[in-house]
């Protein structure tokens, strides 16, 4: 089958508004996830396996801490640019752009954030080289949208703390070098600290028989009287607001990528209606095929929209949790809904690997999920306009 020449959708010229600089840094991303991931992605979806070959590449792209400051190897870029990389990355697969916002995110930014000189001098160049991976040990077994009550321990033993418990449901744990954990100390205060792959006690199963995210490795992260030096404590990582910090930066680069994954299936299905004939005319024809069309360039453009000017407001270090918490939920649920239109203008084909919209939704089922569920970021928004918390009594 020929590969098809991808045609992005700017319905409002938002490419107007990007600076050159911008435009630059995603056609770079555009051009090598063609070349590199777009070839190989199905083929490793179908086997359930992460493509590591190509962490050196997406580091090389500068994927890994984008935003970080160039003097810990980061790329120093702007929020819009971010964005726009997890938007080219997430168009080919939402488990790649799981992987760069893990490690920029959940695992670079805390450090970044809240850690000591030494620790960003360590870690983060070798993070942002890719030459080391992490993971983000946050949600438990127990405890998914109620992270506060959180199981795993730290306990104070001298030189070093001992640390037990259970994460679940980490993305890049099975092969990451480093994991970013929360757990409450003995006075019931969260804490994060860094955990490295070696430590005796410290485990990563993998998680088996996923219909989603199949390209992306997702496990457990087991501490069984794990002795963690204290120098590997983030000072700053003190309270529940600091994980939450992190997740605020994940899922802004979610509300951009979710975007990149309708985009693909816009595109996919606004092709192939233009060739598939059926009453010797082509599909694209029919008034229902093209109220889908319209409708899904819609929602996408409000989604560009909005992403953009929330970008915006990230780079004027001005936007809200909830602004962020708003523009995942919608921007994830828009990209599935049009993953679903997509399948149905595909009609049978639209469930084979010859096109990637089946893969696309099933990947959103799990994002719509993850980095807060679509029901918690509704209640987020709900609070933030009421004053009123839904989530306790």
């Amino acid at each position: 089958m020929a590969r098809r020449k991808y045609n992005p959708p700017d319905y409002y010229w938002i490419d107007e508004l990007l600076t050159d600089e911008q435009k630059l840094v995603r056609d770079s991303v555009r051009r090598w996830m063609e070349e590199h991931a777009v070839p190989i992605i199905e083929e490793y979806a179908h086997r359930g396996e992460t493509p590591l070959h190509l962490i050196p590449g997406l580091a090389e792209l500068g994927l890994f801490g984008p935003y970080i400051p160039q003097e810990y190897g980061g790329a120093g870029l702007d929020q819009i640019s971010y964005g726009l990389m997890m938007q080219e990355v997430e168009r080919v697969d939402s488990g790649l752009r799981s992987l760069c916002s893990v490690q920029s995110s959940l695992v670079m930014y805390p450090i970044y954030k809240f850690g000591s000189e030494e620790q960003k001098r360590k870690y983060l160049p070798r993070l942002a080289k890719g030459e080391i991976i992490g993971c983000f040990g946050l949600t438990e077994p127990n405890h998914g949208s109620n992270p506060a009550g959180m199981e795993s321990t730290i306990k104070d033993a001298g030189d070093y703390v001992i640390l037990n418990g259970t994460k679940m449901w980490i993305s890049n744990a099975p092969f990451a070098d480093i994991a970013i954990v929360w757990a409450k100390d003995e006075e019931g205060t969260i804490r994060g600290l860094i955990v490295e792959r070696g430590m005796e006690g410290f485990s990563t199963p993998e998680i088996k028989n996923k219909w989603s995210l199949r390209a992306s490795a997702t496990g457990e992260l087991v501490f069984n009287e794990v002795k963690v030096p204290k120098e590997n404590l983030l000072p700053k990582a003190i309270g529940l607001r600091a994980a939450l910090t992190c997740l605020d930066s994940a899922r802004y680069g979610i509300a951009w990528g979710a975007i990149g994954a309708a985009m693909e299936c816009y595109d996919v299905a606004l092709q192939y209606s233009l060739e598939r004939k059926q009453f010797n005319r082509p599909i694209a024809s029919f008034q229902l095929i093209q109220k889908k069309l319209a409708e899904m360039l819609t929602e996408i453009t409000k989604a560009q929209l909005l992403a953009f000017r929330l970008g915006q407001l990230r780079n004027e270090d001005r936007a809200t949790p909830a602004q962020i918490s708003m523009a995942k939920r919608n921007n994830v649920a828009m990209a599935l809904w049009v993953a679903r239109e997509a399948r149905q203008i595909l009609g049978a084909m639209g469930i084979v690997s010859d096109y990637p919209i089946m893969r696309h939704m099933m990947n959103l089922e799990s994002v719509i999920t993850y980095e807060g569920t679509h029901e918690i970021h509704l209640l987020i928004t709900g609070y933030d306009i009421t004053g009123i918390s839904a989530f306790r009594g």
